[in-house]
This record gives C-alpha cells, structure tokens and sequence, in this order.
C-alpha cells in the first residue's frame, strides 16, 4: 500500500473551517473580558462589599451560609452575563451543521451547569474559607494540599459521577473492536476497567475518545460519532494516542506541573490578600469572603501568562503521544486517515498561523502530526 503524500491542497483549510476558527476564537476572547471585566468592576467599585453584606442578612448573620449565598449571588451575576454569549455559542455550532442539540436540550444543560458549577464552587469556597479562617497565617500552603488532593479525587470520580450528568454511556457491544482495544491497553501497561460508548451523535456532531479516570474508575470512552465514521484500524490508532499519554506519564506530570502553579498561585493570592487588606483597607480581614474576587483575579492573570507556555508544554505532550502512537499501530496510515477525518469533521484548523498556534493550541496542528507520521513512515520503512 502506497504511503499518503501530503500536499499543501490536502493540508489547506477551508474557508468554511478557518471562519469557525476566528469566529470561535474571537467568543472564547470576549467571554473571558466579560469575566474579567465582572472581576475589576466588583473590586474598583465596592460591589463586591454589598454582595457580602446582602449575603450576611440573608444568612442571618451565619458565616458558613453567606459563603454559600455569596457565591450563589456572583454566579448568577456572571451568568446573566454570559448567558448571551453562551446562546451566541450554540447558534454558531448550528450554523456550522456541527451541533444536532435542541434549544430546549440546550437550555437544560446549561441549568445543569449551572447548578453543578454551583455546588463544586461552594464546596471550594467554604473550605478555603474554613481554612483561612483557622490558619490565616499559613492558610495558602494547607489550601494548596487541599485543593491540590480535591484535584486528584475529581480526576478519579467525574467519569462515574460527573460526565454522566451530561452524557449517556453504555458498554461497548462490538467484543472484537472492544478486545482490540483492552489488548492495545495492556501492551501499555495500563488496565482498564472498560470500554464505553459515548453518547454525543444528539448533542454533536463532532467526534472524540478518551482514556478518563484514575484507578478503578480508569476506563476507554468513544463517542458514537466516531464509531460510526472510523475503521477499526483508525479508532485503534486514536486510542493509541491517548495511552500514549500514560505511557509517557503525562497524566502524573501535568498534576505535578499543576501543583507547582497552584502553590505559586495560592502564595500570590496571600499576598496580593495582604496588601488588600492590610495596605489598601478594601477587606476587614482575611476571611472576609468579599475578597474572593481578587483571589479569582489573581488565578486569571497568572493563566493568561502563562497560557502560552503551558499550551507549549501540552503540543510537546502530544507529540510525544503521537510518536507512541506510530510505534503501536502496524502502519500510520489509519492515524493520518483519522487525523484528516477527525479535522473535516470537527471543522479543526489544519495549518493555523504560528501565534494562533502558540497562543491558543493546547495540540500540534493537524498538518504537522500528519507530516509527523508521514515522515516517521519513510524512516521506518
């Protein structure tokens, strides 16, 4: 069988692909100013004191309830919003023929949203809180163990507790396709626990699989898109991309990555907390909760900065993910036949520009993983 050739044709984007990508971006852009935007106003105008205090004499004057209906009130801020913006968001997806969700499915997912936001957020906040309270001298080193376990626990628990909120899964039925797959798992060295269907085809038409959970919940998901579009051979050589990812330890690594950022984060919180506080007199004390606001602000900055550098070390994952890949699979043909299929299906960017890549990439582009395996093919030949 002849090697595929890339050409610039086949590597080319379409108009149709490269106007979802900036339209995409440009949302993405003006979403996080509406946060951060919603962040400075709280803070510069005092708002944030009066979301407190109505939270105090709604609670009663009780401390652990106002936390909780603090964040109840500034997350219905911020989603009122963005609401329009997340509407903008779904239209697009219809009218790129990419989303087959109904507005009123839509609608349902983003209360479900909301409200598991809304849970997840409260929890962190009474124990940060607990905690600064407790410790307001060392507060940020144990916030950091704690929320750098709480971390590990979501990774563990959200495909048997979270994803199902959203999304359907069943055991796959294809016994050939789902044997290929735990025997391509344990050549890595990793044991699932089982081989699900995802199912995505009501809400999307975009394709995607995954290899989720830690431990006993560590399982293989594929979308029903995917298993209905894809060979055996290319659903085989997308997997063996994502345990490539265990093979080279990047699950482990990103969470020691993270926790080296996390600990510098809750330190620039603390201080920037401090001048906060003691300096500039906007909070009372520490656990005076009206300051979460500027703990959010601070987390944000510290993102944005370092965004390019963490997608840089992502691409890197990736690639060497890839290169597992090519090892794995007999021939590259089925991963540069899927990467192709999954890029026309998701209407991903093929050869978007260098600062596109650099700032907004978290993946190597598609034609450079196909050049990839394309050149890996010749060299091993």
């Amino acid at each position: 069988m002849a090697s595929p050739v890339s050409n610039p044709a086949a590597n080319a984007d379409s108009p149709e692909a490269r106007r979802y990508a900036k339209l995409q971006r440009r949302l993405s852009i003006v979403d996080f100013g509406v946060g951060f935007g919603l962040l400075i106003v709280l803070l510069a105008a005092g708002w944030t004191r009066g979301l407190r205090d109505i939270a105090y004499s709604g609670a009663r004057q009780n401390y652990t309830l106002a936390v909780a209906l603090y964040i109840l009130l500034l997350l219905l801020i911020s989603k009122a919003l963005s609401v329009g913006l997340d509407y903008y968001g779904f239209r697009l997806e219809h009218s790129f023929h990419l989303s087959n969700q109904r507005l009123r499915a839509w609608a349902w997912d983003e209360v479900k949203g909301f409200l598991v936001g809304l849970v997840l957020a409260i929890i962190a906040a009474e124990i940060l809180y607990a905690v600064i309270r407790a410790y307001p001298q060392h507060w940020w080193l144990l916030a950091w163990a704690v929320f750098l376990a709480l971390l590990v626990l979501f990774a563990q628990i959200a495909p048997v507790v979270l994803y199902p909120i959203f999304y359907e899964f069943e055991p796959l039925k294809n016994e050939e396709l789902k044997d290929r797959l735990v025997r391509l798992s344990v050549q890595a060295g990793t044991r699932v626990r089982g081989v699900y269907k995802w199912n995505i085809s009501e809400k999307s038409k975009k394709a995607n699989a995954a290899l989720t959970g830690l431990g006993s919940t560590r399982r293989i998901i594929l979308a029903d898109t995917l298993l209905d579009r894809y060979s055996p051979d290319e659903i085989e050589a997308v997997l063996a991309h994502e345990l490539g990812h265990h093979v080279h330890k990047h699950i482990l690594k990103s969470i020691a990555v993270q926790a080296g950022i996390t600990l510098f984060g809750f330190w620039a919180a603390n201080w920037a907390l401090h001048l906060a506080t003691d300096r500039w007199k906007m909070f009372e004390m520490l656990s005076d909760f009206a300051n979460l606001p500027l703990l959010i602000l601070v987390g944000t900055v510290l993102s944005l900065l370092l965004m390019p550098a963490l997608n840089a070390y992502s691409r890197y994952n990736e690639r060497q993910a890839d290169r597992y890949a090519f090892r794995s699979i007999p021939t590259v043909h089925p991963f540069i036949s899927s990467m192709n299929k999954l890029a026309e299906q998701n209407l991903s960017e093929r050869t978007p520009s260098k600062w596109v890549e650099w700032l907004f990439h978290s993946h190597p582009a598609v034609s450079r993983r196909v050049a990839a395996a394309e050149k890996w093919a010749q060299s091993h030949r």
